[in-house]
């Protein structure tokens, strides 16, 4: 089968120093390069952290402080990537909760704000979780009919990339309509509804720490626009205003912004909070 896309799709995978988007550093990045006319490029790139890799990390990727000393930062690596992903849309295996999230904070620690809000954003580990729920070992075994460990070396970004690929395929394959006879498993070769499906928590930040909520009237129902849509907010998801409104809280409590941006969020987030402090600034 072959992918049916409109513009490029970027399928890809990272290997980090650990899971803390703020404080950890990208040390392996991979992707495969999909064109609408069928065309592929595959990248590897291993990324200078500026920091020993932790000897955990080193134990499950294999990747080595050896490996990466003479290797680009992502700094240094950030223009070349930026000009490879314009006007692309982004795949990858839980990408939506981590990756997406580590590659925007690196991109704005280089000094460049990438719009990935801008992209169609596939997930097929989202994807799998919706019609299977495993991990990427079991979706190779169910779509691809093998064991993972029999074709792949685990936990190298390269070789996830592959395996990510060929899940993606599968999935395709197996839910194509016409192949399915229940609607709700039946999965379109398309960005936009396949976007939908691995987007359907609405965080306007990466880090999910300010979410779209629907906004109610006084009879606790949502409130609904003119086309049938519900009217929707901005809320903070986390601390002494969880479920309130950002643009309230910035208007009653001016400190709290500068509480978050001297405080230990993502620069993603900050970014997003700054972004919406400037709208309301001007209305």
């Amino acid at each position: 089968m072959k992918l049916n896309l409109t513009k490029a799709l970027v399928i890809f995978d990272l290997e980090t120093t650990g899971l803390d988007i703020s404080k950890d550093r990208i040390i392996q990045i991979s992707y495969i390069k999909i064109f609408p006319d069928g065309r592929e490029e595959r990248h590897n790139h291993f990324v200078n952290p500026s920091r020993p890799i932790p000897s955990e990390v080193v134990e499950l990727t294999h990747i080595t402080d050896e490996m990466v000393k003479d290797a680009p930062t992502f700094k240094e690596l950030a223009p070349s990537l930026v000009e490879e992903f314009k006007d692309c849309d982004f795949a990858g295996f839980n990408s939506n909760n981590f990756d997406i999230p580590m590659l925007a904070e690196e991109f704005l620690r280089a000094g460049i704000a990438f719009d990935f809000n801008a992209c169609r954003l596939i997930d097929a580990c989202l994807i799998f979780r919706a019609m299977e729920r495993r991990n990427l070992a079991a979706a190779y075994k169910f779509y691809c009919g093998r064991k993972m460990e029999d074709d792949f070396q685990a936990h190298l970004a390269d070789e996830d990339t592959e395996a990510t690929y060929r899940v993606l395929m599968g999935q395709l394959d197996m839910y194509e309509p016409g192949k399915q006879e229940e609607p709700e498993r039946q999965l379109p070769n398309d960005m936009d509804a396949l976007h939908e499906i691995c987007n359907k928590r609405k965080n306007v930040d990466f880090a999910g720490r300010i979410v779209w909520a629907p906004v109610k009237g006084p009879d606790g129902k949502p409130i609904l626009k003119d086309d049938g849509t519900e009217l929707m907010r901005e809320e903070f998801s986390f601390g002494k205003y969880k479920g309130c409104s950002v643009t309230e809280v910035l208007r009653r409590d001016p400190g709290y912004y500068s509480w978050m941006l001297n405080g230990d969020f993502s620069l993603n987030t900050k970014q997003v909070l700054t972004r919406i402090r400037l709208r309301e600034m001007h209305r």
